[in-house]
């Protein structure tokens, strides 16, 4: 789980941060539109084309914290994202505009990038990395 080099430099430990946070910042965004705000997306200070920046600063924030930290923050954030998914209509989420802040976009589309798109390239990269260390041993 801490060993390096499933995603570069990054462990399991620092997957499951990178997830955690990108949840966290997609929740921040919803309950900053809520309360008529428009969220800085993805992150303060960072447009999307910098992402591979914002992704360093999410890795260089979580690097040292302890496991069971990232685990228990990770399974928290988890249930807390699904629990407000579960709570939208339909409408809420794939009206696009519905939501001032997401403009042409869906909430959908932002809850789906931060949840199930995030856990497919998770799990590849992860799955990569046993195979490889499975063939190296």
């Amino acid at each position: 789980m801490v060993e390096s080099g499933v995603v570069g430099e990054w462990s399991v430990k620092d997957v499951l941060a990178h997830l955690y946070e990108w949840e966290r910042m997609a929740l921040g965004w919803y309950r900053a539109g809520l309360r008529g705000d428009d969220p800085e997306v993805p992150a303060p200070g960072y447009k999307w084309n910098q992402t591979p920046q914002l992704n360093r600063a999410i890795f260089e924030k979580h690097r040292d914290r302890p496991l069971d930290e990232v685990i228990a923050a990770f399974r928290a954030s988890r249930q807390e994202i699904l629990g407000v998914i579960e709570s939208l209509s339909e409408e809420d989420l794939f009206s696009p505009g519905r939501f001032a802040w997401t403009r042409k976009n869906t909430l959908g589309t932002y809850f789906v990038s931060a949840t199930s798109s995030h856990d497919v390239w998770a799990r590849t990269r992860i799955a990569r990395w046993v195979r490889r260390s499975a063939d190296e041993a």
